[in-house]
């Protein structure tokens, strides 16, 4: 699959700015900024002054740098020409390095050949472009330490788990009077059981959907329990309208929030309760349909009011998703719930432990974590996670040995596409179609 042409593209985002760079990878990169470029840099890897040419005439005052192989992204020569940013010079300076021998680089072809050339593991290559659109911190860290190889030391070592366990099996069937079946039956079980609930708990979609894409987050109460107070405190900003008058509130309102390094989308909500106005009971059925759809729900009671019948049905509906909250504690208390967070918006009291519930009700795997987060990889130890259990299975119902090797040698491949090492030429080439071009 490894190219020996040479490839071009701008590697800065398209639209007018400061500078443009046009990347070049390949054997003619040389040649072609020698060409392109006057005064050729006579020094590698230093960034030098000077003119894009064209037909002996200069285009633009522009920076370039040549930067011999191996010790590049591509593992190829690469020369980068840092032209002014305006759409028609980026234009120009690129159509001119394109006439002198380059090719214009397909989507994610770059990355494409770091990984052909042993830079890069498939999945460190699929981090480039997730930490290109971490749109949170978290997010953010996730794909550095996937690009940091965090993967794929933990697929190695999955992988080595797994081989042990088929090694476990040949021993057996190639000295079955050494090795005795029924101790290498128990310790198949006990091994494969161990790396099943290891597998399983880095498999977990909705912690690496809340970590890549964020969370919602939905607060529900009745009427006037102040809803749009306690949102308005966590945004950090008046974002929602907050009166005395209770149905204040008569849609979803929505806004986005960095909790902990996570993106969190905080909606607020029309009061829950029974109404005759045709506008508020759309707001009602909206408020609901937002709470069941959410991974986390507030559900906020008025600390300074007795019990009402909407705060009890409210509280017997509740889930595990949910955190109580006590609003308002900055007035004479008139109720209590075992369990629930005492806030007043007011004073800011309780806010800092209603920050760390919401955290912890997400379950959202913490820095140090090297938990799966790419839709791919989960798929795959999914399917991984398949192949063990049957050999778990089989193994329980004392089918031969011969038997199980067949399901754990699928695994071992299901992971080996994680980081590329079993990966067919289809699927490499789907991971990077969905990069941009020029990178």
């Amino acid at each position: 699959m490894i190219s020996q042409d040479t490839i071009a593209a701008v590697a800065t985002p398209p639209g007018e700015g400061g500078v443009a760079i046009i990347r070049i990878s390949g054997p003619g990169a040389r040649e072609i900024l020698s060409r392109a470029f006057s005064p050729a840099p006579r020094r590698d890897r230093v960034l030098t002054y000077g003119h894009v040419m064209d037909a002996g005439r200069a285009i633009d005052e522009a920076m370039a740098v040549f930067l011999p192989a191996p010790h590049t992204y591509t593992r190829e020569d690469v020369a980068e020409i840092h032209c002014h940013g305006g759409r028609y010079i980026t234009r120009r300076v690129l159509a001119l390095v394109l006439s002198l021998g380059a090719r214009a680089a397909n989507p994610g072809e770059f990355t494409l050949r770091a990984f052909l050339h042993g830079r890069v593991t498939l999945d460190e290559a699929e981090a480039v472009m997730a930490l290109v659109n971490a749109g949170s911190e978290a997010a953010g860290r996730a794909a550095m330490r996937q690009l940091d190889g965090g993967v794929s030391a933990y697929i190695r070592a999955m992988r080595a788990r797994l081989v042990d366990q088929i090694a476990r099996i040949e021993a057996h069937l190639d000295f079955p009077e050494e090795v005795d079946e029924e101790f290498t039956r128990s310790q198949l079980i006990e091994a494969l059981s161990a790396l099943e609930g290891d597998l399983r708990a880095q498999a977990d979609e909705r912690r690496a959907r809340v970590v890549r894409d964020g969370a919602s987050c939905v607060l529900l109460g009745a009427p006037n329990v102040g809803k749009s107070s306690i949102m308005n405190a966590l945004a950090g900003s008046d974002r929602a309208i907050v009166t005395d008058i209770a149905g204040t509130t008569r849609d979803v309102l929505t806004e986005r929030i960095s909790l902990g390094g996570l993106l969190i989308e905080l909606s607020d909500t029309a009061g829950v309760r029974e109404t005759g106005d045709a506008i508020e009971k759309i707001g009602v059925e909206r408020a609901r349909a937002a709470a069941a759809a959410a991974d986390a729900v507030l559900a906020v009671f008025d600390a300074g009011t007795p019990w009402t019948r909407e705060d009890r049905e409210l509280l017997s509906a509740l889930d595990a998703r949910a955190i109580c909250v006590l609003n308002k504690t900055d007035l004479p208390v008139r109720k209590s719930l075992p369990g629930a967070i005492e806030v007043s918006c007011l004073t800011g009291e309780g806010l800092g432990e209603l920050q760390r519930a919401i955290l912890k009700a997400l379950d959202a795997p913490q820095a140090g974590e090297n938990a799966l987060v790419c839709e791919r990889h989960i798929a795959l130890a999914r399917e991984a996670l398949l192949e063990i259990r049957a050999a778990l299975d089989a193994a329980r119902a004392l089918v031969p040995l011969d038997a199980l090797s067949v399901h754990l040698r699928a695994a071992l491949l299901r992971l080996g596409e994680i980081t590329g090492e079993d990966a067919a030429e289809d699927v490499i080439d789907s991971v990077f179609q969905n990069f941009c071009v020029g990178k």
